[in-house]
């Protein structure tokens, strides 16, 4: 990439690993902390209070994202961030489980993460498209591991109150880095958009779409699993830090490689085959490990598989999109949301009814089925000659 793709890729990264440090940052402590909370004893509500950032981000990735392209991207981040700072504010002002759930439902409200992969898309050439999103998409997995690791210090330190204090101001940093350092893009009116029925039926953006589904929905299961099985391997909870940190750096090592000879020998299609083929194996090597050890190295090959397609998936969206990416966006991270719910009640619902390691195979058997879908996926959109200025 040249320095002004880099340097709004990682601009672009930094604000949409904001947003998912907004959600992963209360997961290891808000449950403890809504125990002391009028209704803090009922999980359900607990989990609907974390839950619903998530479903009002549903509601709103495809009006944002179909926005963005009506009237550029710029407007539409800022006006999102300025949604996430707000409800922030509102979580931070009062100790209650029901301002907490306004708070985060304002702040899912700021659905700004198609427009800001769109956005990443204009500013990229396709010949580096793919290594942006990976960097975008990585922030993902680094605003989870970071999460693990500062979320019990903070709320020892500044309480849950300070928490949301926190992300509002980085939240305000944001919105000054969008509107001073990332360069405005026309709004997409130069030729007719496709509509929102179009879009979803499209035939590869719903092969596209069914992935993410998939690729989602088994990672949320996986995780309501993994914590116990390390903690059966002998591992605290507090420590579990530990095996995450190191797996998510060292499969950004792993997988950058993978994006790069795909890239350059034009071979996307079997690096992304070769993704979810991992994704497979880990879910298959993760009903017979038992150990630390076993657990960290299944965990770093599902790690490689997930960095990898979590980069391809919105590459590939804008590439199929063209001039509709704003709607093809919000379309696909509406459905991984919907992903990420439904994983969340089904796999609590096998754990139930049919044992931890049901997970593993019931996640398994999916993810075949997603290899078979994706097989015959056409070949990928040639790339188009495009100028960015450095």
């Amino acid at each position: 990439m040249n320095p002004s793709e880099l340097r709004s890729t990682l601009a672009l990264a930094g604000i949409f690993g904001l947003r998912m440090l907004g959600l992963f940052l209360l997961l290891p402590v808000f449950s403890i902390h809504a125990h002391g909370l009028p209704g803090g004893q009922h999980a359900l509500w607990v989990g609907l209070t974390l839950g619903i950032f998530n479903i009002v981000q549903a509601c709103f990735y495809i009006p944002l994202g179909r926005l963005s392209d009506r009237i550029g991207r710029k407007p539409v981040v800022l006006w999102g961030l300025s949604l996430f700072v707000a409800g922030a504010l509102i979580c931070a002002a009062k100790d209650d489980l029901l301002w907490i759930a306004i708070g985060r439902g304002v702040m899912g409200a700021g659905a700004v993460s198609a427009a800001i992969s769109a956005w990443v898309a204009d500013l990229t050439r396709e010949e580096v498209r793919t290594r942006a999103m990976a960097l975008v998409g990585g922030s993902i997995a680094l605003s989870f591991a970071l999460s693990l690791v500062i979320a019990a210090p903070m709320y020892r330190l500044v309480s849950l109150n300070g928490i949301f204090i926190v992300l509002a101001v980085l939240g305000f940093g944001a919105m000054l880095v969008t509107y001073y350092v990332l360069p405005s893009t026309k709004p997409e009116l130069q030729v007719q958009q496709a509509s929102i029925k179009e879009v979803f039926f499209n035939t590869e953006l719903m092969r596209l779409n069914v992935g993410v589904f998939i690729l989602h929905a088994s990672q949320v299961a996986l995780f309501l699993v993994l914590p116990r099985l390390l903690v059966q391997a002998g591992l605290p909870l507090v420590s579990h830090w530990q095996v995450y940190l190191p797996v998510v750096l060292l499969s950004f090592l792993l997988m950058a490689p993978l994006i790069i000879f795909g890239e350059r020998k034009q071979q996307l299609r079997k690096v992304f085959l070769l993704g979810i083929a991992l994704l497979i194996a880990a879910e298959v090597m993760f009903t017979s490990a038992v150990s630390v050890t076993s657990i960290t190295i299944t965990l770093l090959v599902y790690f490689v598989g997930f960095n990898v397609l979590e980069a391809l998936l919105p590459s590939l969206v804008s590439r199929f999109a063209q001039e509709s990416k704003g709607t093809a966006l919000g379309v696909y991270n509406t459905v991984q949301s919907v992903g990420l719910f439904i994983g969340a009640v089904m796999g609590g619902w096998l754990m139930d009814s049919h044992g931890d390691l049901s997970v593993f195979t019931i996640g398994s058997a999916i993810l075949l089925c997603w290899l078979i879908i994706a097989w015959s996926m056409r070949e990928l959109p040639a790339k188009v000659a495009s100028s960015v200025k450095a």
